[in-house]
């Protein structure tokens, strides 16, 4: 679970970015509400949510592009390809990982959360089980 040495870490990583801020304190209140067990990591680079594996990061852009389109990027990984014209790019080997970007915190809205769920519910599943519990496929 997400911690007040967290909250302070990611809030060090936003000053001077209250979009990616607040949007972080969203996305961290969704997904403590939905598992016990995730955890957020502050790193150079990014700001993590785990359960098992990684379930979603937000990073600041222009920190790393000359011109970027927004404050922060949500970064959602998850098992299939979610379709969505919101993000602006999906990218696979691996997890499918969703960058939306996002230029105010409301964007993380119902079929935002639902994405997090997704990706919250695969993270903490084991690799060869689907997180509804339904047998691996092909058993």
């Amino acid at each position: 679970m997400a911690g007040t040495s967290h909250a302070r870490d990611a809030e060090d990583f936003f000053a001077g970015e209250p979009v990616g801020l607040e949007t972080f304190r969203r996305v961290d209140a969704a997904l403590t509400a939905l598992h016990d067990d995730v955890v957020v990591r502050v790193s150079r680079s990014q700001v993590a949510f785990r359960r098992r594996r990684g379930l979603a990061a937000l990073w600041v852009p222009g920190r790393y592009l000359r011109r970027a389109a927004a404050p922060v990027v949500l970064s959602v990984a998850t098992r299939e390809r979610i379709d969505s014209d919101r993000f602006k790019d999906v990218v696979h080997p691996g997890p499918w990982m969703h960058h939306l970007e996002v230029t105010d915190p409301g964007q993380v809205d119902d079929e935002v959360l639902g994405w997090l769920r997704t990706a919250a519910d695969e993270a903490g599943a084991p690799a060869d089980r689907p997180a509804s519990g339904a047998p691996p496929r092909g058993a």
